[in-house]
C-alpha cells in the first residue's frame, strides 16, 4: 500500500529509450500495438486507444509516466484496480498512489501533501474526486505531463456504462496546462469514440488506435432456448466442456444473469449439482460482495453467477467460459463481459443464450431502469437489436465483432471455431455451397437494385415478389430480381439480409431514415469475386434450429471424459495432424476435438455410425471417414481421459 515508505522514482532512461524503460518496468517485450500507441502518444500528445480487456492498455500510460517529468494523473472508476496497480508499480520501484472515498480523511490529506510535493510519478483517482475544488486547485499547481482517462466509454451516453461523473473530466483537462491526453477503453464503436473525443475537448484529428479485438482462442457461440430447462441444459453442457466435472480445478466460469434473483437462483442450482458456486449482484451487502470477489480471485469458487455488477476490474486469466443467460444491452457490453474468458491465451468459450422473451425483458429494463433518459431510450434499444442480429449469426462471429468495432486490420477471415464457422465446415449443415452462393448473390442483387433508395423491407419484397408501390414506381417489379427468391417467406428473407449485414456485405446510410446500401465487399460477393460463406437461416421451426439431433448432440449433451479412450484419441489426433499437414489446412478443418472425442468414446465401425457423430457430414465422412475408421480398427481399447490438443483450436 502507498501508505508506507515512498519508493524513489525511476530516472528516465537516457534518450527516452522505450526498450530500456520497458526492461526497467520488468517486461521483456511489447505486446502488439503497445509500442505504436506509446510512440503516437508521445509524438502527437493525443491518443484514443481502444483495446480489449487484458490487452495491455495500462502500460501505454505507465511507461510514458516514467519518462516524462512531473506526475501523471490516471482517472479510473475502479478502486480495486487502482490499489492493485499501485502495488504492482511500487514493486517495480515506481512511486504511485491513489485517492478514493475508501480512505480515511487523514490518509487522504497525507497523500495530497505528497502529491503537492511531486513525490509520485503516477496518481490514480476516481472521477468523483474531480468534483473537489481543493483537489482541482492542487492539479493546477503541479506539473502534469500526462492525463490518462481509463474506461473512457463511461463518458458517452451511447456507451454501455455511462457515468455522469465522467462529464467533468473535460473541464479539468481545459484547466490544466496542455498535458498529453490518453483516453483508453475496451469497447467503443465509432459513434462512441467520436463522443469521447468531443466530451474530452479533443479534436476530430486525434489519432485513434483500435487493436487487439481478435481473440482466436475464444470460441463464441449463441443458442436459442425455449424454457428454463432448456437453458439449464445448455449451461450444464458448456460448464462440462470448459471445466470438466465439479472439483476438477480446470479454471473458473462466470454466468451472467439479467436479474439479481436469476443470479441467486442459478448459483443455488449449480451448487446443488456439486459446483462451488456463489452469486454476485448489487443487492448483496458490501461484505458479501467482497467475500465473493475474494473467493473468485483466490480460486475458492468454480462458478460466479452474477449480474453486470460483477464487471470492470476483473483480472483472472483462467476464466474458461463466460455464459450469458440472456443478452446484455449491446455488442459492446457483451464483448466486454465475454472478453474476460481466456485471457491466458488457452482455449475458452463464450455462450450467449437467447429466448423469445428477451426483447420484452430488455425493453422493460430500459423503460423502467435507472438512469435511462427518454431521449436515449430508442438509441439504447437500437444497440440491443444490433446484438440480437449478431446472435442470429450467419457469418464468423469474431469477424462480425471486429467489423463492429472498426478493427478491420485484424479480420480473421473466419476464426474456424465459433459455432458459425463450425457449421460452415460441417458438410451439409449450411446447405449445398452452390445453393448458398446462388441465394446470397440473388439477395445482394436486390440490395444493389435499391441501393440507397429504400430500406431493408423493400429488398425483402423485391426478392419475394410482393406488390409494393415503391417497387412499381421505380420499375423494379419488372426486373429479373423481382420474385427471384419467391419460394422463401418474408421472415426468412429478412433474416437472410440481416445476416448479410452481419457479414459486412450490406450496410445502411446515415440519417433519420437509413437506406440499405451494398458495400464493396458485398459487391465482390455478388460478382463471384469473393466466396459467399454464410449460414442460411433455418427453414424449420424455431425448435428445429436448436442442436438436438444426434449429429449436434455434443452441444447439448457433452461426452463424458471417462468414456473417451485416451490411446484412440491420441491416435486420431496424430492422424488428423498428418492429414492437415498434407492438405495445408488447420487441424480443425479436418475434424474438431469434440468430433475426435466422440469417435474415441463410441468407436464407430461403419460410415453410417460415423455420420451420427458431431461434425461429420456425408462429404466429410466420404473424404476422411475410411481413415478414421481404420485408426479405430487398429487401436486396441484402453483406459480413459484425454489431454488437450495444442494443435487444435476448436
Amino acid at each position: 500500500m502507498s501508505s508506507g515508505p515512498i519508493p524513489v522514482p525511476l530516472e528516465p532512461p537516457a534518450g527516452g529509450d522505450l526498450d530500456t524503460a520497458l526492461t526497467r518496468l520488468g517486461y521483456a517485450s511489447f505486446r502488439p500495438g503497445q509500442r505504436e500507441s506509446i510512440e503516437t502518444l508521445l509524438a502527437s500528445r493525443r491518443l484514443l486507444l481502444v483495446a480489449p480487456t487484458g490487452g495491455g492498455k495500462s502500460l501505454t500510460y505507465q511507461l510514458p509516466a516514467t519518462l516524462l517529468p512531473g506526475t501523471t494523473l490516471v482517472i479510473s472508476p475502479l478502486i480495486a484496480l487502482m490499489n492493485d496497480q499501485v502495488q504492482a508499480l511500487e514493486a517495480r520501484g515506481i512511486a504511485a498512489t491513489f485517492l478514493s472515498a475508501t480512505l480515511e480523511g487523514g490518509e487522504v490529506r497525507r497523500r495530497m501533501d505528497r502529491i503537492a510535493a511531486s513525490a509520485f510519478k503516477i496518481v490514480y483517482v476516481a472521477p468523483e474526486r474531480l468534483a473537489f475544488p481543493v483537489f482541482r486547485a492542487l492539479l493546477r499547481d503541479i506539473e502534469i505531463p500526462l492525463v490518462a482517462v481509463d474506461e473512457a466509454h463511461c463518458i458517452s451516453e451511447w456507451g454501455h456504462d455511462f457515468r455522469p461523473d465522467y462529464l467533468q473530466i473535460g473541464e479539468v483537462l481545459a484547466e490544466l496546462r496542455a498535458p498529453r491526453i490518453l483516453a483508453c477503453t475496451a469497447t467503443a464503436t465509432p459513434v462512441v469514440r467520436d463522443e469521447i473525443l468531443d466530451r474530452l475537448g479533443l479534436g476530430p484529428d486525434t489519432p485513434q488506435i483500435v487493436r487487439g479485438f481478435a481473440r482466436p482462442n475464444l470460441a463464441l457461440r449463441a443458442a436459442e432456448v425455449v424454457d428454463g430447462r432448456d437453458r439449464s441444459a445448455h449451461v450444464d453442457a458448456q460448464l462440462a466442456e470448459a471445466l470438466g466435472q465439479p472439483g476438477a480445478d480446470r479454471g473458473v466460469a462466470i454466468v451472467y444473469s439479467p436479474t439479481r434473483r436469476g443470479a441467486e437462483q442459478e448459483a443455488e442450482r449449480l451448487a446443488e449439482k456439486g459446483w462451488r458456486a456463489t452469486p454476485y449482484h448489487a443487492g448483496l451487502t458490501a461484505e458479501k460482495r467482497a467475500e465473493a470477489s475474494r473467493a473468485f480471485t483466490e480460486g475458492a469458487v468454480e462458478v460466479v453467477a452474477a449480474t453486470v455488477a460483477f464487471g470492470m476490474g476483473i483480472d483472472r486469466p483462467d476464466v474458461r467460459t463466460v455464459i450469458h443467460l440472456a443478452p446484455p444491452g449491446s455488442v459492446e457490453a457483451y464483448y466486454q463481459e465475454v472478453g474476460r474468458a481466456g485471457r491466458d491465451g488457452a482455449p475458452a468459450w463464450g455462450l450467449l443464450l437467447v429466448s423469445p422473451g428477451d426483447m420484452a425483458l430488455r425493453r422493460r429494463l430500459l423503460e423502467h431502469g435507472d438512469g435511462v433518459e427518454p431521449a436515449v431510450l430508442e438509441p439504447k434499444w437500437g444497440l440491443f437489436l444490433e446484438l440480437m442480429r449478431w446472435a442470429e449469426g450467419g457469418s464468423c462471429r469474431h469477424d462480425a465483432i471486429l467489423r463492429y468495432f472498426g478493427d478491420e486490420a485484424e479480420t480473421l477471415s473466419g476464426c474456424g471455431h465459433c459455432d458459425v464457422c463450425e457449421g460452415l465446415s460441417s458438410d451439409g449443415a449450411s446447405g449445398d455451397p452452390e445453393t448458398v452462393t446462388l441465394v446470397v448473390r440473388k439477395a445482394l442483387s436486390a440490395v444493389a437494385r435499391i441501393h440507397e433508395r429504400f430500406g431493408l423491407t423493400a429488398a425483402v419484397k423485391l426478392l419475394r415478389g410482393t406488390a409494393d408501390p415503391r417497387l412499381s414506381r421505380s420499375g423494379l417489379d419488372g426486373t429479373p430480381t423481382f420474385g427471384a427468391l419467391g419460394e422463401y417467406s418474408e421472415e426468412w428473407l429478412l433474416k437472410l439480409l440481416r445476416r448479410c449485414v452481419t457479414a459486412g456485405w450490406v450496410d445502411f446510410t446515415s440519417g433519420d431514415r437509413p437506406m440499405v446500401r451494398l458495400t464493396a465487399a458485398g459487391r465482390a460477393v455478388m460478382k463471384a469475386e469473393r466466396p459467399a460463406r454464410l449460414l442460411l437461416p433455418s427453414t424449420a421451426d424455431r425448435r428445429a434450429t436448436r442442436p438436438t439431433t444426434s449429429r449436434r448432440r455434443a452441444t447439448a449433451v457433452p461426452i463424458d471424459d471417462s468414456a473417451v479412450d485416451p490411446e484412440l484419441f491420441e491416435a486420431l489426433r496424430r492422424h488428423r495432424r498428418r492429414l492437415a499437414r498434407e492438405q495445408g489446412v488447420p487441424p480443425y478443418v479436418v475434424a474438431g476435438d469434440r468430433t475426435l472425442r466422440e469417435i474415441a468414446a463410441t468407436r464407430p465401425a461403419t460410415l453410417d455410425e460415423l455420420c451420427a457423430l458431431y461434425g461429420i457430414g456425408p462429404a466429410k465422412a466420404e473424404k476422411y471417414g475410411p481413415g478414421f475408421l481404420e485408426v479405430v480398427a487398429r487401436t486396441e481399447p484402453g483406459p480413459t481421459s484425454p489431454a488437450a490438443d495444442p494443435d487444435d483450436v476448436s
